[in-house]
């Protein structure tokens, strides 16, 4: 079964779906049988890189807060994500361009290391202190520590167009399947689940998913064809 995520790094409530979902998928008991496939949206894709800004500034002005109902925001959030046993900071944070980030995410993926690399740009963003927009070296750092090699990120990061297709096609494809917020979680392309919902709720869709996959049909007159199998290959009769 195949579950795949629409996230954007930028955004918190993807950063404690993430550890919500990983609970519930912890438990569940076909979890080797789960492949977790992260997929790309931009909050803000008009923001143009290398264009930072303070967190707080940015929700009073987006949603026309107040500064004390921006700084309530952001403490509900820090203890959602303590709840998950995340850290978060609630003052101080800055927000970006997340373009690059997300093809390098695509780059991760070919390697195995998809996974390692959102966990620990998630970890940057909302939990320790150097920008992980302003400050690509921090990006590179964050990635080798992924397990990826230094000059195949650097040499990804110095080209806008590589992997560049494959965000935006995710970005069309969320439009396509209805999804306008993040995070956003289809299970075998059967069944969607918008936001961070508590890890109970993704134990039961994980559960409905795995029930309703279509039992494999094989058709009569292939039955009995040549192959190999645990007690060795056919071999061929004159």
């Amino acid at each position: 079964m195949r579950v795949e995520i629409w996230s954007d790094i930028a955004c918190p409530w993807c950063y404690v779906g993430k550890a919500r979902f990983e609970k519930a998928l912890a438990a569940f008991p076909h979890r080797d049988g789960v492949e977790v496939v992260h997929r790309s949206f931009e909050l803000d894709p008009s923001r143009a890189k290398g264009e930072t800004g303070l967190v707080l500034p940015m929700l009073m002005q987006k949603y026309g807060m107040s500064e004390e109902q921006a700084r309530e925001g952001e403490r509900r959030l820090g203890e959602n994500a303590a709840a998950e046993g995340l850290d978060y900071r609630t003052e101080g944070r800055d927000h970006g361009n997340t373009f690059d980030m997300h093809r390098l995410l695509h780059f991760a993926a070919e390697q195995g290391r998809q996974d390692e690399l959102i966990g620990l740009l998630y970890r940057a963003n909302f939990a320790e202190e150097r920008s992980v927009f302003a400050d690509e070296a921090r990006v590179v750092e964050l990635a080798v520590e992924a397990g990826l090699d230094e000059g195949d990120v650097r040499a990804v990061l110095a080209d806008p167009e590589r992997y560049a297709d494959d965000v935006r096609a995710d970005e069309r494809e969320a439009a396509e399947l209805g999804a306008n917020g993040v995070p956003f979680f289809v299970l075998d392309r059967k069944y969607g689940i918008s936001g961070a919902q508590p890890a109970e709720v993704f134990t039961q869709a994980l559960e409905q998913a795995w029930g309703d996959r279509a039992p494999l049909t094989t058709l009569a007159h292939t039955e009995g064809g040549d192959a190999c199998g645990p007690d060795g290959c056919a071999v061929p009769q004159a």
